[in-house]
């Protein structure tokens, strides 16, 4: 699991599987995205508003974040 988080967008993308490939994402609510593989598995999430929805929870605990000039 990669988390990356782009402060230009304000986005954050938590990445579950990097050998499966994209095939398409759904939207599960206003500032969330899910990733899906060509056999329907979960590959990422990403999370708009990253700031406001996200980075303060994610700022508690132990898990590292990889902050990027790139999008998410």
């Amino acid at each position: 699991m990669k988390i990356t988080y782009d402060k230009s967008v304000d986005a954050m993308y938590i990445k579950l599987n990097e050998k499966l490939t994209y095939k398409s994402s759904k939207k599960i609510s206003e500032d969330v995205l899910i990733d899906y593989s060509e056999d329907g598995r979960i590959i990422g999430v990403e999370v708009l508003t990253a700031s406001k929805n996200a980075l303060m929870s994610l700022s508690k605990s132990s898990v590292p974040i990889e902050l990027s000039s790139a999008s998410a």
